[in-house]
């Protein structure tokens, strides 16, 4: 297919997109309570060991659809910045050593490549929410810069940003 195209991947998905023949994928997950893992049969971090799905079934949790082609390519592709690190409350990174990596390297390779205010580009920002962030100023402020509002904490000006310890990740126990 190369030969006719160079593009073919990305030509067949924009065409069946625009034919309405929308890609989709279900979306699994294996759940371990906590309590299991400290005693489970092998590293339950170990990279090169699956979750035999006999001791943790797969749980459904939806399903994912490309339902329209971008506008713009470069500002809603080639901006696009994804990480494991964006993270909703309540959710929280495993003490996964590849995983624990990837929490610190993409946003590092996010900042080389799109500048250090990445989160304020569109495609990156939360559907209409505002990027609550201290960083501001410099190359690719792209948001307004936040007008007057201090990018410190602790300060004394009303409305603006302050430490919520609720958002604060748990702590895990740490031996050996």
């Amino acid at each position: 297919m190369s030969l006719k195209d160079k593009d073919f991947s990305t030509s067949d998905l924009y065409n069946a997109i625009a034919a309405n023949n929308f890609p989709s994928w279900t979306w699994y997950v294996q759940l371990m309570p906590e309590k299991d893992a400290d005693n489970y049969r092998f590293d339950i971090l170990d990279i090169t060991k699956v979750w035999p799905h006999s001791d943790y079934p797969l749980v459904k949790v939806g399903k994912m659809t490309l339902n329209r082609n971008p506008e713009n390519y470069h500002a809603e592709v080639e901006q696009s910045a994804f990480t494991p690190s964006h993270l909703v409350p309540g959710i929280e990174p495993s003490n996964d050593k590849m995983l624990q990596g990837r929490l610190f390297s993409y946003p590092d390779t996010h900042r080389y490549r799109l500048g250090k205010n990445y989160n304020q580009i569109p495609i990156n920002c939360p559907y209409r929410a505002r990027v609550e962030s201290l960083v501001r100023d410099g190359a690719a402020t792209v948001n307004g810069n936040y007008g007057g509002v201090v990018n410190y904490e602790p300060n004394s000006h009303p409305g603006s940003a302050k430490e919520d310890p609720s958002a604060a990740w748990a702590k895990f126990p740490v031996t050996g």
